[in-house]
């Protein structure tokens, strides 16, 4: 099976540039709650990865999901199990938060 495509931070904000108000994506954000405290991507829907699967009915597999995290791993992991619960549109969003403050929003804080 093939892996999980990625999207930069950047390919994101391009694609989606008013993602919270889309009807077609969902910029999933898997980290901690401490760490979303300390750093967040506004209009992303929050679900710490191991409440995904307890939670996962409050997810649209017919739209896109991109999954996010710190800095790739989890949130790679997550996308996995999503594709594997039968999300077909779904995407790692390479270098996670951390690169989001680099190549998108330098107001969100590095951590």
């Amino acid at each position: 099976m093939p892996g999980i495509p990625e999207l930069s931070p950047s390919e994101f904000a391009k694609r989606w540039p008013n993602f919270a108000a889309s009807a077609e994506v969902v910029l999933l954000d898997v980290r901690e709650h401490d760490e979303v405290a300390t750093a967040a991507v506004a209009g992303a829907r929050h679900i710490p990865m191991r409440e995904v699967p307890a939670r996962l009915a409050e997810l649209d597999a017919d739209m896109t999901v991109v999954v996010m995290c710190h800095s790739g791993g989890r949130s790679a992991r997550v996308a996995t199990f999503l594709r594997d619960a039968g999300f077909d549109k779904i995407f790692n969003l390479r270098g996670g938060i951390d690169a989001w403050s680099t190549e998108v929003d330098p107001r969100v804080p590095r951590y």
